[in-house]
């Protein structure tokens, strides 16, 4: 149960005749009851005109009781119209479901909420939005409501409180503008139990699954225009904005500018709308979900990402595509971001445990996948390609995906390279490699990558080596190093920028044929048992 007072009358006597509807002369008579903005249009309208006809003198407040409203069942067995053909709000019933601008000679259209409090909380709407929902073929337990409502909104309740809090003040009484109730806070307090009912499950704030309605009212759009001569610092160009009249820059002028100014260029209360808002778009958009394994390479002809220069695709796939393109599939995402632990050269393989990588799935369909759903979504990619496998495939959060990144480069990485060497060698002449540990390169941004890398000195570790003969020209290096080491630039020392290098440690010559990545230490994500 909520009630108004006697210090409401005022507000209710002049929004209701400057044809603002019941649910907004709740909101500035401060009403905090959500039950009570459920109620249908007519009845609350009703009680409104009691209020007022009830005798000035009378000192106990009036109520207006709070029943509870009817079943959804109910109202859609009975068409949602009272006897007289209007609906809950009386409104006339419109052909399209209240989604397009519509005239009323029954009820006016509020001239705060333009019809938002109205038309747009009715059965008729909830069932279209709903229908949108079901329609996109979304996997979720729960939803958040979003709202983006037109910037004049924010004036016209503006020029309302200016009109009431005179009003007030000739009383005596104060209205602080922060006490109204929010448009927003209000709409949903009425169309969330209707949402809620119609999808079968809860309305919760932290829900990652959202619905969004972006209302318009071109009828209005001007109106905030005049705040731009009048507080010009407040509204200026910004990327990915088609207008400068966003709402927070109309909320900031309307901070600033005062009250003689504005009263200047707009009505209060405001004039009355002749037509409803738009409901321009009903959105879905599911929390992104992450994906996290480890994938071995076995081709020397295959880049991480896709290669493409000055728009030529320059080879056909990608590890990351031939992850994607599956995942992608299942999950039936709109797009997706892959990162790594690292990454290799287009012809440098990555054996033993593989490489660490995540894959961020952007707005996706389904988002629950059982263990064994996993393995077999594994086995598919593993199937699909001879380039790739990929191992412990596993959904994880997004907090998880930052051991990843952790300290990335104090891991360790160990390699195989296959070095050939201009002079003829014996094993004597690099068995002393064996020996070297922990030294300290100083590498400026390799010449292959300074296209890419800003030019820079980079100090790297060479933890230990170990040689392998093969051959008077040829021989094995296995390396383990600082996570971030160049190691080809290592091997033949990129015209002196690594210093120092197997070229200047043996004296001669050298160059990498091969390179594999043999192991990447970072402890992430788990192992996942067969």
């Amino acid at each position: 149960m909520s009630s108004l007072t006697e210090k409401d009358r005022p507000i209710v006597q002049l929004l209701l005749s400057t044809g603002t509807c019941p649910r907004c002369i709740l909101r500035f008579c401060c009403v905090g009851s959500q039950m009570l903005y459920r109620q249908p249009h007519k009845d609350l309208m009703k009680d409104l005109q009691e209020f007022l006809k009830s005798s000035q003198e009378k000192e106990d407040p009036v109520c207006l009781d709070v029943a509870d409203p009817p079943c959804k069942r109910l109202r859609l067995e009975h068409g949602g119209e009272g006897a007289d053909g209007v609906n809950h709000n009386g409104a006339i019933p419109s052909a399209d479901n209240g989604n397009s601008a519509t005239e009323s000679s029954a009820v006016k259209v509020c001239n705060v909420c333009l019809g938002i409090l109205q038309e747009f909380c009715e059965a008729d709407f909830v069932k279209k939005v709903c229908q949108k929902v079901n329609s996109a073929d979304f996997q979720f337990t729960s939803f958040v409501f979003s709202v983006s409502l037109p910037p004049q909104l924010s004036v016209r309740e503006h020029a309302a409180w200016l009109g009431v809090k005179q009003q007030m003040r000739n009383l005596g009484l104060p209205l602080a503008k922060d006490d109204i109730i929010q448009l927003k806070e209000a709409y949903k307090w009425i169309i969330h139990p209707q949402l809620s009912e119609e999808l079968g499950v809860p309305a919760d704030g932290k829900s990652l699954f959202e619905v969004s309605v972006v209302f318009a009212h071109p009828e209005t759009d001007e109106e905030c225009h005049f705040l731009a001569t009048a507080c010009p610092d407040c509204f200026k160009p910004a990327k990915n904005k088609q207008s400068v009249f966003t709402r927070m820059a109309v909320i900031k002028a309307l901070e600033k500018i005062k009250e003689e100014d504005f009263l200047k260029h707009f009505p209060c209360p405001p004039s009355s709308p002749k037509n409803l808002c738009d409901a321009l778009e009903i959105q879905c958009n599911n929390g992104a979900v992450f994906v996290a394994g480890r994938y071995n390479k076995y081709s020397r002809n295959l880049p991480q990402t896709p290669w493409i220069i000055d728009g030529e695709r320059k080879l056909e796939s990608s590890v990351e595509e031939l992850i994607s393109e599956r995942l992608m599939a299942e999950f039936k995402a709109d797009s997706f971001n892959f990162s790594s632990s690292g990454r290799e050269d287009v012809d440098v393989r990555t054996l033993g445990n593989g490489r660490p990588f995540a894959i961020e799935l952007v707005n996706p369909r389904r988002i629950r996948f059982t263990a064994e759903e996993m393995r077999r979504l594994q086995q598919a990619i593993n199937d699909s390609s001879d380039k790739i496998q990929v191992r412990d495939l596993q959904l994880v959060t997004r907090e998880a995906i930052g051991r990843m990144k952790e300290g990335e480069e104090e891991k360790t990485k160990t390699y195989s390279a296959l070095i050939w060497t201009d002079k003829a060698i014996q094993r004597e002449d690099i068995a002393f490699l064996d020996g070297i540990k922990e030294l300290r390169l100083e590498q400026k941004t390799p010449l292959r990558v300074l296209h890419r890398r800003p030019l820079a000195v980079r100090c790297r570790l060479i933890h230990t080596m170990r040689a392998e003969f093969i051959d008077q020209h040829h021989f094995r290096l296995h390396l383990k190093t600082q996570a971030g080491t160049y190691i080809k630039e290592f091997v033949h020392g990129d015209f002196g920028r690594t210093k120092p290098n197997i070229g200047s440690l043996l004296n001669r010559t050298a160059d990498i044929l091969e390179l594999d990545v043999e192991s990447v230490d970072v402890d992430w994500p788990p192992t996942l048992s067969d």
